[in-house]
């Protein structure tokens, strides 16, 4: 509940102050007696589509910390969290980014990494999937995430949503004028009851497309996050093998904004369409394929 609570709560405030913003900038004024400007139109649409995108990429430590309860170990003088921190920074010193935050919570077997930069990330790991498998497999777990780091999937998948944003928010307003002044020959100065229902339908069909567009990406990027685990460990062996145990687990749910960043998932159906993870069978066969 508290999860859903803060997803919910940040999503609004950010829509809220990215509404004032674009009112203060005028660059909601697209529309007006003379018909639609497409060059407002336009920044408004990269103005909504990329400043909520950089905004969740800016927030995304401390809501990690906060949906998922972790707890930063850094500096602990537990020897499982010592170990932890230590495989973290031989991996991070090997993949040529700055040492993250290491932190572990309470959950089923699950790890994500995340941050807006390289070189001031966290990767968190789950107690379900430290006390569920060998040492071995928690090292390519965590080199997995390191991995997500050092390739920048962060950032790159904000500029993949920043961009699929805006072109959604552009076509539905250019389909609901088009609906509204065309079709329903709306000749009022104000746009009509037409343009105001096509654009929250055209918002919500769009925006399914984009949803995967983007979970397709990510699935590429497991891809290779997984090839770069192997690579750390100078063996495809282990991560085969902890692929392989997260097959027989029930994977920890992470919170929506969090749960592209997780190491696995469980798509099936239509779903798998909108998984931010491929099947690990799938990811199992591409690591054996691979030279």
């Amino acid at each position: 509940m508290k999860r859903i609570f803060l997803f919910l709560a940040t999503n609004l405030a950010v829509m809220l102050v990215l509404g004032i913003a674009s009112s203060v900038l005028g660059i909601n004024r697209y529309l007006d007696a003379q018909g639609l400007n497409l060059g407002t139109l336009l920044l408004f649409s990269l103005f909504m589509g990329f400043t909520g995108a950089i905004i969740s990429l800016l927030m995304s430590k401390p809501m990690a910390k906060w949906s998922t309860g972790a707890q930063v170990i850094n500096g602990s003088t537990d020897p499982m969290h010592r170990w932890l921190e230590g495989t973290v920074a031989r991996f991070a010193e090997k993949a040529g980014i700055d040492m993250p935050e290491v932190a572990v919570y309470d959950g089923e077997p699950n790890a994500f990494a995340t941050g807006a930069f390289k070189n001031s990330a966290l990767v968190a790991v789950s107690t379900g999937l430290l006390s569920s498998m060998t040492r071995e497999e928690v090292e390519a777990v965590v080199g997995h995430e390191i991995a997500h780091v050092a390739n920048g999937d962060m950032v790159t998948m904000t500029l993949i949503q920043g961009v699929l944003n805006t072109f959604v928010v552009f076509i539905s307003r250019v389909v609901g004028y088009v609906v509204d002044r065309v079709i329903l020959k709306n000749d009022k100065d104000a746009p009509g009851l037409g343009y105001m229902a096509t654009t929250v339908v055209m918002d919500l069909l769009l925006g399914v497309v984009a949803s995967m567009i983007v979970a397709w990406f990510s699935r590429q990027r497991e891809f290779r996050a997984d090839a770069g685990a192997a690579q750390l460990m100078g063996d495809r062996r282990p991560m085969m093998h902890a692929l392989a145990r997260l097959g027989g687990l029930e994977p920890g749910e992470l919170p929506k904004t969090m749960a592209a960043m997780g190491i696995s998932g469980r798509p099936s159906g239509l779903m798998a369409l909108f998984s931010s993870h491929p099947p690990i069978e799938e990811r199992i066969r591409v690591l054996q394929d691979a030279r």
